[in-house]
């Protein structure tokens, strides 16, 4: 089967079993391109550097053809952003972000029901990363503490990963949301880095909990083998 190919942020943070990472999150073959210089701080932005990025998800993506890939994606739901911008010059089909469920997981919902988005950054996550995916721009998000456990190994890049608090944090944050926005009737997960934790979020609030690797796994069903 030909690999699908994933663009990753310049990162040295742990990659656990489910994070986007670690081929091991995947029932199928997957290689990676590293967007060197493009570390978390440039990518969760509300006003990223378009141009730069756009210029790097490019070559990158042309680098991933070359080796066979079969399609491409990328490490940060942030990146959303550039969906129509990459799928315009790439020679293989693209799916950029977990974000790009949302519209798909709201024809399922019943009326009165409403998707949210568990971000890694609410302060960041701004109307063009929902406009990019035709996400309704009020569309109910919260975000993961910024200084917390998450915020210093995911945002901070740092090389060590408290699993068990992130998976406190996550928790947390999917409650609020809910409490927030009782209209929820699903969740999808922008992070990249937050699947590990989506079972323990879907038991906690009893919802449907959507992440990257449910984006990719009906991304490559749908391309050639």
């Amino acid at each position: 089967m030909r690999p699908l190919g994933i663009l990753m942020l310049d990162t040295c943070f742990p990659r656990i079993d489910g994070d986007i990472g670690n081929p091991a999150s995947f029932p199928f073959p997957v290689i990676y391109e590293r967007l060197q210089g493009i570390g978390p701080a440039d990518a969760v932005s509300a006003t990223p550097d378009r141009a730069r990025i756009r210029t790097l998800l490019a070559h990158n993506a042309r680098q991933l053809a070359d080796r066979g890939a079969v399609g491409v994606s990328t490490s940060c739901g942030f990146l959303a952003l550039f969906q129509d911008d990459l799928a315009a010059v790439s020679s293989i089909p693209v799916a950029t972000s977990a974000l790009l469920l949302v519209p798909q997981v709201a024809r399922t919902l019943p009326p009165g029901k409403r998707v949210g988005v568990l971000t890694a950054s609410a302060a960041n996550l701004a109307p063009a990363h929902l406009e990019a995916v035709g996400a309704a721009v009020d569309t109910p998000v919260a975000g993961m503490p910024a200084d917390g456990a998450f915020g210093h190994t995911f945002l901070g890049n740092a090389l060590d990963l408290d699993r068990d608090a992130v998976e406190r944090e996550t928790l947390a944050a999917g409650r609020a949301l809910v409490a927030r926005h009782p209209e929820v009737g699903a969740v999808v997960l922008e992070c990249t880095n937050l699947p590990p934790y989506a079972a323990a979020l879907r038991h906690a609030l009893g919802l449907p909990v959507y992440d990257v690797l449910d984006l990719l796994r009906l991304f490559r069903a749908g391309l050639p083998t």
